[in-house]
């Protein structure tokens, strides 16, 4: 079929992978940095001039079709005539948090909200930066005519900003004013945040087609980054992936999207038709870091320490809530040690109570998806922990499934990549339905499978033999969770 292009301009940097479109192989890679950030805003011309630089040297030679993944939440605001009204806002944006409790009251509360959208506000969402915004800088505010996220904003620019605008379902779900439940825009809620209406680009069909260049390179929808990275990992329904940074995310795929009126789950849209049910925790490796610290080592050696050690750590249970935590909702608690004894005080158990904490969170998270009827037959570890023997040894029998662990690869920038190819397949025909293929979800056009390029490269962990051992150790946790606060999981916002 030929080769496509992934780009995924993520809060940092660009990188762009270009591929087989039949088999998914990668041909060549770039990478550029973007310039440093001095804060949560950014001149969206910082994207471009990267993203030239990652495609340098003739990157892009011979591709037909480009998909734009690109960091989620960000606020590209613009006036009637597309132009830039103030550097753009991105995730990472924590001033506006009092905005968000002022969303929060405005609608109802927490229920309110994750009945209309799926979600709760937050201070990262598209949707409390146009109240800040309003708030703040109220001439600046008058003047936004139009928003776009980052990805929306790129693809836009690649194709010569045409009247056409376009955005994705992962994409337009992360805003805060877009349903995945409905597939329906709420522009009551931009309403409510801004103090008036805006336009906002049409949202397409996982393989659906943004435009193309004047030169026919094809730029298919985009995604944000967490939709295109669980493309490009082939993950599926009854697949979970862990990400394991500072702090902690679940996420699946499920057919339909998860109502939840207590908010804990927040209700994406993926990049294949389906849904990407989302639950966050606070705190994920910064209980690792911050045990190590104390310990005088780094995570490699809290690692090695936990391994010396046996599953339940002796009876220590570290409930691992250092900044407060969000699953359960308990925004302002700390984290305790409990079931100190003299003979536990080695530093190879206080490390092994770390790395089962930790993990009994995520498990904690996982079991909000599987109340709401998602299937999880498998794990996804990713991150900056997913490698550590002593998580790997305990993962398969707290999570009670199969742990995978993928190779390090641009996955972002490969779900765009099978995106374009995706894409470009229908466009040209060389993709079409099987015969008796039921309609897509929302009753569209026959759904058309994509490109079927091969799985992640990973290594798997079974629960084995560890699987009651693991299973008695959650238990512990949650009985120490629920003495220490009772009713958590059971609070509605």
């Amino acid at each position: 079929m030929g080769i496509v292009a992934g780009l995924d301009s993520s809060s940092a940097s660009t990188r762009i992978v270009v591929c087989d479109a039949d088999t998914g192989a990668v041909i060549r890679q770039g990478y550029a940095p973007h310039p440093a950030e001095k804060g949560p805003e950014i001149d969206p011309q910082a994207w471009l001039m990267s993203l030239g630089e990652a495609a340098g040297k003739g990157l892009l030679e011979g591709v037909q079709a480009i998909g734009v993944a690109a960091q989620q939440h960000g606020l590209v605001p613009l006036d009637a005539e597309g132009n830039l009204v103030r550097p753009a806002l991105v995730g990472n944006d924590r001033r506006a948090q009092s905005a968000a409790a002022d969303l929060l009251d405005a609608l109802g509360g927490r229920s309110a909200w994750a009945q209309a959208v799926g979600t709760v506000p937050q201070a990262a969402h598209t949707v409390t930066k146009l109240r800040w915004l309003a708030r703040t800088e109220p001439e600046n505010a008058a003047r936004i005519a139009e928003v776009m996220q980052p990805h929306d904003w790129l693809a836009w620019q690649l194709l010569g900003r045409p009247a056409r605008r376009t955005t994705d379902r992962g994409g337009a779900s992360a805003t805060g004013f877009w349903s995945a439940a409905t597939a329906s825009y709420r522009p009551d809620l931009i309403e409510l945040a801004l103090g008036h209406q805006v336009r906002l680009p049409e949202v397409l069909g996982p393989s659906g087609t943004a435009g193309f260049t004047p030169e026919g390179l094809l730029i298919s929808a985009g995604t944000g980054e967490t939709m295109a990275a669980a493309f490009g990992l082939g993950v599926g329904e009854g697949d979970a992936v862990v990400s394991l940074g500072a702090s902690g995310s679940v996420f699946g795929i499920h057919h339909e999207a998860l109502a939840d009126p207590t908010g804990t789950i927040t209700s994406f849209a993926d990049a294949t038709g389906r849904h990407l049910p989302v639950v966050h925790t606070t705190n994920a490796v910064r209980v690792l870091r911050g045990t190590a610290e104390m310990l005088g080592t780094d995570l490699e050696g809290l690692s090695e320490l936990a391994l010396k050690s046996s599953p339940g750590a002796y009876g220590m249970v570290m409930l691992p809530y250092l900044e407060g935590e969000r699953t359960p909702h308990l925004p302002h608690t700390a984290g305790s040690l409990h079931g100190i004894r003299r003979e536990s005080m080695r530093p190879e158990h206080l490390a092994r109570a770390a790395v089962e904490g930790m993990l009994c969170g995520i498990a904690d998270a996982l079991d909000v998806l599987r109340g709401r009827g998602m299937a999880v037959r498998r794990v996804f570890l990713l991150g900056a922990a997913a490698d550590l023997g002593a998580v790997q040894a305990a993962a398969p029998g707290l999570f009670g499934v199969q742990v995978v662990v993928p190779q390090p690869a641009e996955y972002a920038a490969l779900g765009a990549a099978r995106q374009a190819a995706w894409a470009w397949g229908v466009a040209h025909g060389t993709l079409t339905p099987a015969p008796g293929t039921e309609p897509a979800p929302g009753g569209g056009s026959p759904w058309i499978d994509p490109p079927p390029w091969p799985a992640a490269a990973s290594q798997v962990f079974e629960p084995g033999d560890g699987l009651a051992v693991g299973q008695a150790v959650r238990q512990q946790f949650a009985a120490v969770r629920d003495e220490t606060h009772p009713g958590a999981f059971q609070r509605e916002g």
